[in-house]
């Protein structure tokens, strides 16, 4: 899988990202050798989907729960796969060509698709999006389906990201810090002082307040927290919600985007609704603060959740903890998760690993992924 002309190279890389979110895909390109050495480029883009592609991709989530194999696709499934995949090489396309007005090839790239499901306790994650097929159509070697060698080895198969937020925290002087990323799902990543890592989803993200506000405003997410900051946190609710078991488990967890329900909020007026998941995902996020030994001394917030100041008000007073977007400190926050992808990719033609015992609970650290050659095929 890995060959030595690979080994210890400088690569450009395409990282192509699609979030629990389902709000479309982001893509960026990155130089490194997939350890320390990194130029993050800020050559980046993002492509919406249109409502009716994401009212498809709601109904693969629903229709995954019941499956039991990785590669299982049934009809609609796979229709939705090929849709994905068209619009995922369309956008590569598209970005590759603004790439030949400046002096780039790419190398290689990682590949994310869409995860429909993800269930550690079975073993069980499920991403779509057709890697061989984008690698023969584009010429390009991509590397895809990340998380499976995790999750065969007994780990979470998430988050992947911890690798590149070290390669991204060399530059800060704070120690501990804090990456949190906010998308569908909500997870950190934790560097310590001796540069040790620990990494786990928090709870929710952005999931159940965009699913609320799409049902109760027709909106697909709440416009700068504006819908929650005119309503009331119900403090019965929220306890409600918090008294999930995924709170009692010890780091590193995952879990996948349909983990927590709504009921508890249910009846209540949209803006409270949206007030009291606001503060749900806020609370989920300072608990997990309280697994580490020391608080960090910076948290920077990525993902979609970022723009969202009443989201970022309530984690500032329930973590207690200095919290600022990436863009303060010159980092893209929308595609810091595609440059992970990138980054990823090359550490996988390098046979370094993706993930490690505190941030997905795998036995050892493990390489993974799934390599499609060029032209292969």
């Amino acid at each position: 899988m890995h060959g030595k002309g690979w080994m210890s190279k400088f690569l450009r890389a395409i990282g192509v990202m699609s979030g629990t979110s389902l709000d479309g895909v982001d893509l960026a390109l990155i130089e490194t050798d997939g350890d320390e050495q990194l130029k993050r480029r800020d050559i980046v883009a993002s492509y919406p989907y249109e409502a009716a592609f994401r009212a498809d991709l709601r109904e693969c989530l629903k229709l995954a729960r019941s499956l039991t194999r990785r590669d299982e696709r049934p009809r609609f499934i796979a229709s939705v796969e090929r849709q994905l995949t068209d619009l995922h090489a369309e956008a590569l396309r598209r970005f590759m060509g603004s790439l030949t007005l400046q002096p780039f090839s790419v190398d290689v790239i990682g590949y994310h698709g869409q995860t429909i499901f993800h269930d550690p306790a079975r073993y069980l994650t499920v991403q779509i999006g057709d890697g061989a097929r984008l690698a023969r159509e584009l010429g390009v070697d991509v590397v895809h389906d990340m998380r499976a060698a995790d999750i065969a080895a007994g780990g979470q198969g998430a988050p992947l990201a911890p690798a590149y937020h070290r390669a991204l925290a060399n530059p800060f002087e704070e120690r501990p810090i804090a990456f949190l990323n906010i998308g569908g799902v909500s997870n950190i990543t934790y560097i310590g002082r001796l540069e040790t890592m620990m990494a786990f989803d928090t709870g929710p993200g952005n999931a159940l307040i965009d699913d609320w506000v799409a049902r109760h405003t027709g909106d697909a997410y709440d416009h700068d927290g504006g819908l929650a900051a005119r309503g009331q946190v119900n403090e019965r609710a929220l306890q409600r919600l918090l008294d999930h078991p995924f709170f009692d488990v010890i780091p590193p967890k995952s879990l996948d985007r349909n983990h927590f329900s709504v009921a508890p909020v249910e009846g209540l007026s949209p803006a409270d609704g949206a007030a009291t998941l606001t503060a749900f995902t806020a609370q989920a996020v300072a608990r997990g603060c309280e697994n580490f030994l020391d608080p960090p001394e910076l948290i920077v917030v990525t993902g979609g959740g970022r723009a969202n100041a009443t989201l970022l008000r309530f984690i500032r007073n329930a973590a207690r903890c200095p919290i600022a977007p990436a863009e303060a400190f010159g980092l893209n926050g929308d595609t810091i998760e595609a440059e992970a992808w990138a980054y990823l990719a090359v550490r996988a033609l390098n046979a370094k690993p993706l993930t490690y015992p505190m941030t997905t609970g795998v036995p050892e650290p493990l390489t993974g992924g799934v390599v499609s050659r060029a032209g292969a095929g």
